[in-house]
């Protein structure tokens, strides 16, 4: 609609990619409990957070003064802007959307009310996602995780890309692997991968819808939102011992004192981002 500019629009992608993590420090809340599953899967949901955070820190710098993603995306943008017609739908979106609505429509136009609400359903769901994840490793599911879908690295990379371009929400897919990793049935070096591929797969949509309807504003923010992604994954799938040891050291003091990673979760979700919009406004 014009009134973004590119260059602004780029660091809001970046902070919408730590943004979307949020979901999986709230499902390894829901380990909380029990020392050692809660370690395991704290650690799960902090790899990707500090994949995204370290990225940001790195590639933010670059696009500020050189505008390296601006230029590269728009050299993108000259090649496929002809192309056109392709449409995809979330299976997600047919199950929620009739929920929703009805939702909606039974709470009136109270906004304060509907969020509530909203949050409700979130903390409920996501304490029945960790509930019946866990009832797979009972059923003996490992077996099919450990020889198919995280055999290699990248076996779960794509498998991570593949759900996320399906389901069209990152949040969803790693959430789903966090109570997995809580239980001990993958290795934080399994999830590791899994995460870099949802990161791509959540691209998918904003490209396809900008490739279907010709916009090329949106064709250009799409560009730029894969190519930032695809950037991390360059830096850090070679030195993955930085996130997954940093992530390791983080779950290891949460564990010894549990406010740490409440601590955690309103530092860098809340207090730091509302401390950097007052402090330059």
């Amino acid at each position: 609609a014009g009134v973004l500019t590119l260059h602004n629009a780029i660091p809001i992608i970046m902070g919408a990619n730590i943004g979307t993590t949020v979901t999986n420090v709230l499902v390894s809340l829901g380990h909380i409990n029990r020392k050692e599953e809660f370690r395991r899967a704290f650690s799960a949901s902090l790899v990707h957070d500090i994949f995204n955070i370290l990225s940001v820190a790195i590639i933010f710098p670059l696009q500020y003064y050189f505008g390296f993603l601006e230029k590269i995306s728009l050299l993108f943008e000259k090649a496929l802007v002809s192309t056109g017609g392709l449409t995809f739908s979330s299976p997600l979106q047919y199950l929620t959307h009739p929920a929703a609505e009805f939702i909606a429509w039974m709470l009136g136009d109270s906004a304060w009310l509907q969020s509530i609400i909203s949050l409700a359903l979130l903390f409920i769901s996501l304490r029945y996602m960790v509930v019946y994840m866990k009832a797979l490793v009972i059923e003996r599911a490992e077996v099919v995780f450990e020889q198919a879908i995280f055999k290699t690295p990248y076996h779960g990379f794509l498998v991570g890309l593949l759900l996320t371009s399906l389901v069209q929400s990152s949040s969803v897919t790693t959430s789903l692997i966090v109570p997995l990793a809580g239980t001990g049935m993958i290795t934080l070096r399994q999830v590791f991968p899994y995460t870099l591929g949802a990161n791509v797969g959540t691209t998918v949509t904003a490209l396809m819808a900008a490739l279907a309807i010709g916009n090329t504003s949106g064709l250009t923010v799409a560009m730029s939102h894969l190519l930032f992604n695809i950037s991390g994954i360059a830096v850090f799938w070679w030195i993955q011992f930085v996130p997954i040891g940093l992530a390791e050291k983080i779950a290891g003091l949460a564990v010894r004192n549990r406010g740490y990673a409440i601590a955690y979760l309103l530092l860098i979700f809340y207090l730091i981002p509302l401390t950097l919009i007052y402090l330059l406004r």
